[in-house]
C-alpha cells in the first residue's frame, strides 16, 4: 500500500539513511517549506523524495530515492505523480528535473512524459560528475 507525506523531524535518521548529499540546514528547510516527503509502503518508510524552486518560480524535483528492495514495484512513479499532482494544484505549469546521463532515471522520466531540454557539463570542477541532463514537463 502506497503513503506518502511531508518529511518531519522525527524521520531525520531514515531520510540521511539514503541522501547522503542534503545538509542538515537543508533538511530543515524541507521540513519548513514541505519539500520533503516520506515514502511509505505497507505501513514502512521505503523512500524520500525532495524538490526545490528552480528559478525562484518552477518546481525542481531534485531527489527520488527508493530503498533497493522496494524498486520495480510502481511506488516511485505513484510518488513522482503525486507531486506533479500537488505542483498543479499549486497553479505551476511546467516542471523539471534532472539526472546523470549514466543513470537509469532518465529512461522512468521519459516514461513518464518527461522531455529531455539541455544538459549541463561540470568537468574542471569538484563534482566531477557525468553530464547532467534537465527534463521538463508541462502540466
Amino acid at each position: 500500500m502506497f503513503e506518502i507525506r511531508c518529511v518531519a523531524e522525527s524521520d531525520k535518521p531514515f531520510w540521511f539513511s539514503l541522501d547522503k548529499h542534503l545538509s542538515e540546514s537543508e533538511f530543515a528547510l524541507k521540513i519548513r517549506d514541505k519539500r520533503g516527503y516520506i515514502i511509505s509502503g505497507g505501513g514502512q518508510p521505503i523512500g524520500i523524495m525532495r524538490y526545490n524552486l528552480f528559478w525562484d518560480n518552477t518546481p525542481f524535483l531534485t531527489l527520488i530515492c527508493i530503498d533497493e528492495s522496494h524498486q520495480g514495484k510502481g511506488f516511485g512513479k505513484q510518488a513522482v505523480l503525486h507531486w506533479e499532482n500537488e505542483m498543479r494544484g499549486l497553479g505551476f505549469k511546467v516542471i523539471m528535473t534532472s539526472t546523470q546521463v549514466d543513470e537509469q532515471a532518465q529512461h522512468f522520466y521519459r516514461r513518464l512524459g518527461y522531455a529531455d531540454r539541455g544538459c549541463l557539463i561540470l568537468d574542471n570542477t569538484p563534482y566531477g560528475q557525468p553530464q547532467e541532463m534537465f527534463m521538463i514537463k508541462v502540466l
